[in-house]
């Protein structure tokens, strides 16, 4: 972007909440067609949210290629960013369906307002669920803080991906997961060694609703306060283990421990590998 070009607008929104204080906020970019990466980079420092969403024309319609970008680096795909842009084009263009193409795939998006809130709902591309090595699970432990006596049995450790990794790690009382004191640079080693964009830490409270944080070195950001994206690999991971069922609908509860609460809607649909992530969402200012 040279000195003469006009400089883009840069909308701020919260996602996963219909409170502006609530929720993960995200800043978004429209037309980012004048943007290069530093120029992107720059802005999503500025920001100083996890993830920022910057949008370009793409063929289709109601299309969109999308990038994101945290304060530190590109990431491949960002749910939270991904709810929040598509509320801003929604409140434009109202609501309806819009595709995002992304660095990990194209992700289609449907905003509809539900009882005088608008929400949106991602669906993801196809996930996956991989082992993680003993030694690999021993350093991210020793970097938490955790000991393993206090992860939950019944949710086996493993890197979940739908559209970015994950590593999913269950705490077995919600006083472990309330208490998130963590070595960021050994924990910001270990995420760039296995290509981990955060830890997925989880509690189970009932059968269908789980409390989660998500640690975020790799970004610049001690903890994101709402993350779609690991949402969405959560889902996968749950119903693959059999934790839940194949037809299920799952609530996230994100950003208490912060002072930012958030709720994210997980769907899964039996014969249908991809997952759902929805939430509601908020302008900031």
């Amino acid at each position: 972007m040279t000195t003469n070009a006009p400089q883009p607008e840069v909308l701020r929104y919260t996602a996963f909440s219909e409170n502006p204080d609530g929720g993960n906020p995200a800043g978004v970019v429209l037309d980012a067609s004048g943007l290069d990466d530093g120029d992107m980079l720059a802005i999503a420092a500025e920001l100083g949210y996890s993830e920022s969403a910057f949008l370009t024309a793409h063929p289709g319609e109601r299309a969109y290629g999308v990038r994101y970008f945290s304060p530190k680096a590109e990431v491949p795909f960002c749910g939270h960013a991904t709810v929040a842009a598509a509320i801003a084009l929604a409140e434009r263009n109202g609501p309806g369906e819009l595709v995002f193409a992304t660095r990990a795939g194209t992700v289609p998006v449907e905003v509809a307002e539900e009882g005088g809130t608008v929400r949106a709902t991602l669906t993801s591309v196809e996930p996956h669920v991989d082992e993680i090595a003993d030694a690999d699970l021993a350093e991210a432990l020793a970097a938490l803080g955790w000991p393993a006596a206090d992860l939950d049995p019944a949710f086996p450790p493993r890197i979940a991906f739908a559209g970015a990794r994950h590593l999913v790690l269950a705490a077995a009382t919600r006083a472990r997961l309330a208490d998130l004191t963590y070595d960021f640079p050994r924990l910001e080693a270990l995420m760039h060694r296995l290509d981990l964009t955060t830890v997925q830490l989880v509690w189970r409270e009932s059968a269908t609703v789980f409390h989660v944080r998500d640690p975020f070195p790799v970004g610049g950001v001690v903890e994101d306060p709402a993350t779609g994206a690991a949402a969405a690999a959560f889902g996968a991971y749950a119903r693959e283990f059999g934790l839940v069922p194949e037809d299920a609908v799952l609530t996230l509860l994100q950003g208490e421990d912060l002072g930012r609460p958030g709720e994210l809607t997980v769907t899964l649909r039996a014969g249908d590998p991809r997952v759902r992530v929805s939430g509601a969402g908020a302008r900031i200012g």
